[in-house]
């Protein structure tokens, strides 16, 4: 919503309805009169955009074998034309009457409650961009990335100034690769790459962790965002919160609700200090800063390992052997730290209790996708160790944990990064069972999103393990339901996982 005045003058009309209104209590009348009066509409700050890379066709649909799979993968590749959006240049030229974060590109939102852009989502984004052959779009969207790396020296959870002292999962790098992999365009990464160390050196020098396992430190990292005061995106819920709570307890927990937004997962039991299964406590219990999460350390291996790599290929060989060893560090601190050998699978660690949480989350397999392990062994240990939870007894998904909090971040929810990770890392395996078990996932995923879809014509942020499958529950808002005009920032996954788990000619589904 754009201030249609100066903010002097908002703030200054806001002050004289104070002081003239009995108390200084504002009905909710007059407050719903002042926004209306000094602000606009929601979404004023973009115009309609639509990408010129655009295809009908994509090869990606050809090696989808069902038929009815292919309509719906092309119902699907036909959203990105409504989806794409341009940050008017006003914004960049009066900032201060905006909320909005200017960037220079065209890109594709959301979708539903969600106009503005966001970090880790907008990964999935790009590859759904990507194989959908929509190159130009994509390399725009990380040029806006490296363009906020430039300005802010890291990249803001998401596109409204009241994120700006707060990330997001590092994804920049993998964006990149994932470019590189469809474009081989080296000259884009000779003249970014700066870029792609400044982001990495944000997460080394602001949210790093030393951890002592025997005789050795292990430097990981972690989510924590030390700044008091209520989200300005959820500043009611915040305060109402930590009403009965005093002001020293009041900035802390805010502290950590910020950090538990920073990883993506708003909100979860991952996060309470109680732990495996918290059924007694609450988001009041949050304490994110005192976990070490095996997934950001993961896509951190993963960054270093890209770094390394892409030194190589530009000729750099110092900076690629300072990278390599930045990598064999983190490879050495991941197992030493986060390996729970009984299990047979990575694990959270806690900084307050000294200890590994046993808790079940899709990301303590992680390390498989991002190729953070050294042990030829760990995919089939992985399996055995979902076949060992009750994970796998969930045949719409794996649950995003297993407590039922009403958090968003837990049962019964299942959100598509979490399965495109498992299944990714599972399925490149040379494992037959993890490979078996990664198709499995895949075709249950893909069943559910189908069902719904062609129930609701639309797709869904996170959906239930419940029952027969319905849109997911609980957090701070309701799952967005948009029939026939909206696919939710989450859309491409589903061809995504098509595409790499199903081989042509595989036996036919009945759908």
């Amino acid at each position: 919503m754009a201030l249609r005045e100066s903010p002097e003058l908002v703030l200054k009309k806001f002050q004289q309805l104070v002081n003239v209104t009995p108390g200084g209590i504002l009905s909710k009348e007059q407050l719903q009169q002042f926004v209306n009066s000094s602000f606009s509409d929601p979404g004023q700050e973009f115009e309609q955009w639509e990408p010129q890379d655009w295809t009908s066709s994509p090869r990606v649909l050809a090696k989808i074998s069902d038929q009815k799979l292919q309509a719906w993968a092309s119902d699907l590749n036909a959203k990105w034309k409504s989806l794409g959006r341009k940050i008017k240049d006003d914004v960049g030229a009066r900032p201060m009457f905006y909320s909005q974060i200017y960037v220079p590109h065209p890109l594709m939102v959301p979708g539903g409650r969600f106009i503005e852009y966001y970090y880790w989502d907008s990964y999935w984004v790009i590859e759904g961009l990507l194989i959908s052959e929509m190159t130009t779009t994509a390399k725009g969207m990380i040029k806006n990335f490296l363009y906020l790396v430039e300005r802010y020296g890291h990249i803001p959870n998401g596109g409204r100034v009241y994120y700006l002292r707060r990330s997001q999962p590092p994804f920049l790098t993998l964006m990149m690769d994932a470019y590189l992999a469809h474009t081989n365009d080296t000259e884009f990464l000779r003249e970014n790459i700066h870029l792609l160390e400044m982001e990495y050196e944000f997460w080394q020098r602001n949210r790093s962790v030393s951890i002592t396992v025997g005789d050795r430190n292990h430097s990981l990292n972690y989510y924590n965002v030390q700044i008091g005061e209520p989200r300005p995106e959820s500043y009611s819920k915040d305060w109402e919160l930590a009403t009965d709570l005093n002001e020293d307890a009041r900035q802390e927990l805010w502290a950590e609700l910020k950090s538990a937004a920073e990883s993506g997962w708003d909100f979860s039991s991952r996060w309470f200090l109680s732990s495996p299964h918290p059924i007694s406590a609450t988001l009041k219990d949050t304490k994110a800063s005192a976990v070490v999460p095996v997934d950001l350390n993961a896509f951190l291996c993963k960054t270093e390992h890209l770094l390394a790599s892409f030194y190589r290929i530009l000729g750099n060989t110092t900076k690629a052997a300072q990278f390599q060893a930045n990598l064999e560090h983190r490879l050495e601190a991941v197992q030493a730290v986060f390996w729970n050998e009984a299990a047979g699978v990575w694990m959270d660690f806690n900084l307050l209790k000294k200890q590994l949480n046993p808790a079940f989350y899709p990301t303590n397999l992680a390390p498989l996708w991002t190729d953070c392990f050294s042990d030829q062994a760990a995919a089939e240990k992985a399996v055995r160790y979902l076949e060992r939870s009750s994970a796998l007894s969930y045949k719409n998904g794996l649950p995003t944990s297993l407590a039922r909090t009403g958090e968003q971040w837990d049962l019964p929810n299942a959100w598509p990064p979490l399965q495109h990770m498992v299944i990714a890392g599972l399925a490149k395996s040379s494992s037959p069972g993890a490979k078996e078990t990664a198709f499995i996932l895949a075709q249950n995923w893909i069943r559910t999103n189908f069902a719904l879809y062609k129930k609701y014509q639309a797709m869904f942020e996170k959906y239930s393990v419940d029952g027969d499958g319905n849109p997911g529950t609980g957090g701070e808002y309701q799952v967005q339901v948009r029939p026939r005009t909206e696919v939710h920032r989450w859309g491409g996954v589903c061809v995504f996982i098509e595409s790499l788990t199903r081989p042509r000619g595989q036996g036919q589904t009945s759908w």
